[in-house]
């Protein structure tokens, strides 16, 4: 049977309850390999016919929800109350009118918020917690939500378990199930424990069973998903508790929380609905902003409205009334909203277009505002794609591989041994620019014992794995790049882990990698009748990880005849190697080995400093990552836009140092800089929380280099830059990452390699890994940003002329002594929801400009309503009501004869013709100053006739003016569209009051010159002047000094 409908979940019948099945028995069942997992074509069947891996009732767009929002806004309650005056007043033309307009703006805006919403939604869900599945034979990162009955899951410490799994592999591994069970503590899981048949232990019980949101607290673990959505043992819950969690203190029960509760939770849930329902108090907090402005618009109305009233003696007539309707109309941008939610939308779109998912909206706000990138190396800055380049074994030599660029491949390129035991290495290269692919033709360097110890290390104390693929003819690994890199070389010799489990190594225990730690271990028992150096059934620990934590845990060095015992002399020559191999860019990591002399008989609960001590180091690996082709462009790029990038390594400074160099984080020439500054680039972890706070803020400069990072020093550099008043994004992928990821101003996890407590922890979540894509979303997020500005200014001059124009025109008397509007009630509504809302979508979808990353980061705390922009509103509001308000005056004073006529405000007679005709000259040239602005506004500095200060072109106007086609075309149709207004007889004088004008056109032709000049001036003035702007050659030179 096939499921047509994805949202519901079927559930795979079993022939008895999956725990009482052995593992073999389920993957049967599910017609699944654990070693390959699915097909392609085989999980878009299972997706078809057992649905997305969702719960029921999760959080998606609510149609009602989007109703009452455009329903329930500022803009909409002023239309409603000019709609019940109109038709309070007897005018039913201009309230049918209205009342059409309010139905209308409502479909529309459904239409499009609605859509907005779920595109939002969409792409949030691309965000959610992905699952690392086996598929093809090759290990992927899926979404979730695509996980299917049959996938072959991996789960490592940190991750949120995706589906109920039947686990058949496990070393160490432990889960979190209080969300399920109640449990407090972690429960350890046995793979292959089998239930009878006639066994009904209860759901915690069942311990080789993982559970769907649960967390994996240590440990891994590999699985074969039994049941997705609603047909996991979380999803029974959910099924079962149908409900809104409620906000704290909203409790109306008094017996629990007091004698006052009901009156305070009754009164905070009136609160939250008022609030939710006039989106005061949901949404980002530029959206809640622009609603506050809405309504304190809206409070601004009503006083306008009281000074017409107050104008006319407070003589409620029918004109008056229509007058202050007018003025109400003319204040509040019905749009603004509607524009802002679809740009948001379109803005997350063309983020996930460049590799970023927004997880929360606040980060799209955030982002144009960011001063300070700390990013991590390995797979951000670099490609992630390790290489064993070189390895150290002493007593052995220096082992160099040659002539390869394949991560993947042991058997490509040359590996040559070459006598070393200190000093300075030999010069061979480790950069690929010049190196070829060979085949691995050559003889191998001899197996001496020391080289076969570090080959057990390299193979054992690692989780990945290596494999030819027959049918792709190509070599394939799964796991960790720098462990695939240790397992590549180990199976150069034929040593890798396949080949020593298939001997008889049997594994008793696992110490997972651990930032803080910043090591790995193993405990493996040798093979029964081993002929090879451990001996007959020896248990050995293999240890690996940052040199100097494994050091601190040695008491000798090397193997067999070669091997002696540690000592400070040794220990400093040890170093050199390190220091030797990181200054050419490779990540050292150090093996260690011991033997246990008394083993026991289970590891499990055997705590790992007890294991990993009196260690002798057998070797050290030089890993070469080589940074990523985009990374250097990208960091300049932040360089030259005011953002200092900082790198937050695991790794040895030596390394650290050489690529942040390579990349541009520091220059390369640092003997240039001052000691006060070039001292404190680069540091270690140690080093830097070993400063007080005052210390660190007594530092010139933050260090752009911190070595050996651990989780709390993330944390420490979060508030170092938040003291100096800077807007830090932070990179994380760990499960103690989490707190600077959350204190960070936008955190930002790395989707294929992060666990999911970070990701749940982020508000952006990359796709690919990579520093560049972080820049990408600084330029987008400052593109979106700008233009939201250039809306909101091109929405908000409007509005200020229409209310400059009416304020004044109460001055306008007609015979009856009542003012006469300059514009009608429903020329407002055409051009503020007509008009207006094209345009200013238009400016929403505009480019970047070209020197969007080559000025400063915009102030956070003035949001889209800084000093220019406040100004800019006022002086080009200003500028269009005194352009309309000469017109008018030249029209009815200077050509005319000054006759306003009488109750002209409501119908059409002999006395109003000059009044129409000044009304139908206001409408085209408020119009046409609204269109034109539209096109000024495309830069808020520069001119319209020049956008772009590199264009070579001698007049680029028209060429600018298309480059944005629905900007072109929307000001184009709405300039078209004030001609069947006005010339169409009935819809002119009946529902627009104004009638069709001839020799009034050369006036508009004056005022548009006069508008345009305006804005020029005041361009050049703010770009001569260098108001509201940081010169950028200051900039450049703080970024160089680093200050």
């Amino acid at each position: 049977m096939v499921n047509k409908k994805k949202d519901v979940t079927l559930q795979f019948e079993f022939s008895r309850a999956p725990y009482k099945l052995t593992s073999a028995a389920v993957a049967d069942e599910l017609a699944t390999n654990t070693e390959f997992g699915l097909t392609e074509a085989e999980v878009k069947v299972r997706l078809d016919k057992y649905g997305h891996n969702k719960l029921d009732g999760s959080s998606g767009v609510s149609l009602l929800n989007v109703v009452a929002k455009q329903c329930a806004n500022a803009m909409g309650l002023v239309l409603v109350l000019a709609m019940a005056l109109s038709y309070g007043v007897n005018d039913y033309v201009e309230g049918g009118v209205i009342t059409a307009v309010i139905i209308l703006n409502i479909v529309i805006g459904i239409f499009q918020e609605y859509k907005a919403e779920k595109t939002i939604d969409s792409l949030r869900s691309l965000s959610s917690p992905t699952a690392t599945v086996v598929r093809d034979g090759n290990l992927i990162h899926v979404p979730s939500l695509q996980v299917v009955p049959g996938d072959i899951v991996d789960v490592k410490t940190g991750d949120s378990i995706p589906a109920d799994l039947r686990l058949f592999e496990s070393m160490n591994f432990e889960s979190d199930e209080a969300l399920l069970t109640g449990e407090s503590l972690p429960v350890l899981k046995d793979p292959d424990l089998t239930f009878p048949i006639d066994d009904t232990c209860g759901v915690g019980d069942r311990i080789n069973l993982a559970y769907s949101s649960s967390t994996v607290t240590k440990g891994r673990a590999r699985g074969i998903v039994i049941g997705t959505g609603m047909a996991t043992e979380i999803g029974k819950i959910a099924a079962s508790l149908a409900g809104k969690k409620r906000k704290t203190n909203r409790s109306l029960n008094a017996r629990k929380y007091g004698a006052f509760q009901p009156v305070k939770g009754l009164s905070l849930r009136i609160y939250d609905a008022i609030g939710s329902f006039l989106g005061l108090t949901v949404g980002t907090p530029l959206q809640r902003k622009l609603a506050i402005l809405a309504y304190a618009l809206l409070i601004f109305a009503c006083l306008l409205a009281l000074i017409v009233f107050a104008v006319n003696s407070f003589d409620a007539t029918h004109e008056v009334t229509i007058y202050a309707i007018s003025l109400g109309i003319a204040i509040i941008p019905e749009s603004l909203i509607a524009v802002l939610t679809i740009t948001m939308a379109i803005g997350m779109r063309r983020m996930a277009s460049r590799q970023v998912i927004v997880r929360k909206l606040d980060a799209l706000e955030a982002l144009g505002g960011v001063t300070n990138i700390c990013s991590d190396k390995t797979g951000t800055l670099t490609q992630g794609k390790m290489i064993t380049r070189q390895a150290y074994v002493p007593g052995a030599g220096l082992y160099t591989v040659l002539n390869t660029t394949s991560p993947n491949n042991p058997k490509s390129g040359k590996v040559i041994c070459l006598e070393y035991s200190g000093g300075d290495l030999p010069q061979i290269p480790v950069s690929d620019k010049d190196i070829s692919e060979k085949p691995n033709e050559e003889t191998l360097p001899q197996r001496v014992p020391a080289l076969e110890a570090f080959l057990q290390g390299a193979a054992l104390c690692n989780l990945a794995s290596v494999r030819f693929d027959e049918e792709k003819k190509s070599w394939q690994a799964i796991g960790d790049p720098t462990e695939i890199a240790l397992q590549v070389f180990a199976a150069r010799f034929d040593s890798g882990k396949k080949e020593y489990l298939a001997a008889g190594w049997t594994q008793l225990a696992e110490y997972p990698f651990d930032s803080d730690v910043k090591r790995m271990s193993v405990v493996f028992e040798g093979p029964a009748r081993s002929q090879g150096l451990t001996g007959n059934r020896e248990v050995i620990v293999f240890a690996k990880g940052a040199v100097e934590r494994i050091l601190d845990l040695c008491i000798g060095v090397g193997y067999g005849n070669h091997q002696e015992v540690i000592t400070d002399k040794k220990k400093q020559q040890i170093l050199e190697v390190v220091n030797n191999l990181a200054s050419q860019g490779l990540r050292v990591l150090a093996l260690a080995r011991r033997v246990i002399a008394n083993p026991k008989s289970s590891y499990l609960d055997i705590p790992r400093d007890i294991v990993e001590k009196d260690l002798v180091l057998i070797g050290l690996a030089g890993l070469y990552d080589p940074p990523r082709i985009e990374t250097k462009g990208a960091v300049k790029q932040c360089m030259d836009a005011g953002i200092r990038v900082h790198m937050l390594t695991g790794d040895h400074p030596g390394t650290a140092e050489a690529i942040a160099r390579e990349v541009g984080i520091i220059p390369s020439q640092m003997g240039m800089l001052p000691s006060r500054i070039s001292d404190n680039l680069v540091m270690t972890a140690t080093q830097f929380d070993d400063l007080s706070d005052e210390q660190v803020d007594e530092l010139d400069t933050l260090p752009r280099v911190i070595a050996r990072c651990a989780p709390q020093t993330k944390v420490r550099m979060i508030e170092a830059i938040h003291r100096r008043s800077g807007f830090a994004a932070m990179t994380g992928d760990g499960v103690n990452d989490s707190p600077s990821l959350k204190m960070a101003d936008v955190g930002i996890a790395m989707g294929q390699e992060g666990s999911d407590v970070a990701k749940t922890a982020s508000d952006l979540v990359l796709t690919d890994d990579n520093f560049a894509s972080i820049v990408s979303a600084v330029e987008e997020g400052r593109r979106m940003f700008d233009n939201i500005q250039k809306f909101v200014l091109h929405l908000l001059s409007a509005n200020v002329a229409e209310v400059i124009l009416l304020v004044i025109g109460l001055a306008f008397k007609d015979d009856d002594g009542l003012s006469v509007f300059p514009l009608a009630p429903l020329q407002i509504l055409w051009i503020n929801m007509i008009t207006s809302p094209g345009p200013a979508f238009g400016l929403s979808l505009e480019p970047a400009s070209d020197d969007i990353m080559e000025r400063p980061p915009h102030d956070t705390k003035k949001g889209v309503f800084p000093w220019e922009i406040i100004l800019d509103t006022m002086i080009y509001g200003f500028l269009m009501g005194a352009c309309l308000l000469m017109s008018f005056t030249i029209i009815v004073y200077g050509h005319g004869d000054g006759n306003l006529g009488y109750e002209c405000n409501s119908n059409y007679n002999d006395s109003c013709h000059l009044v129409f005709k000044a009304r139908a000259a206001m409408f085209s040239q408020l119009t046409w100053l609204i269109l034109i602005s539209a096109w000024e506004f495309k830069s808020i500095r520069r001119s319209m006739f020049r956008l772009s200060k590199s264009s070579e072109h001698k007049f680029p106007f028209f060429r600018d003016m298309y480059a944005n086609k629905f900007l072109f075309y929307s000001v184009l149709l709405a300039a078209v569209s004030v001609f069947p207004v006005m010339y169409i007889p009935g819809l002119n004088d009946k529902v627009f009051k104004m009638k069709p004008i001839t020799w009034e056109w050369s006036l508009l032709a004056a005022v548009m010159i006069i508008y345009v000049c305006g804005i020029e001036l005041w361009k050049m003035m703010k770009r001569k002047m260098d108001w509201f702007t940081t010169k950028n050659p200051k900039l450049a030179r703080k970024n160089t000094l680093a200050v």
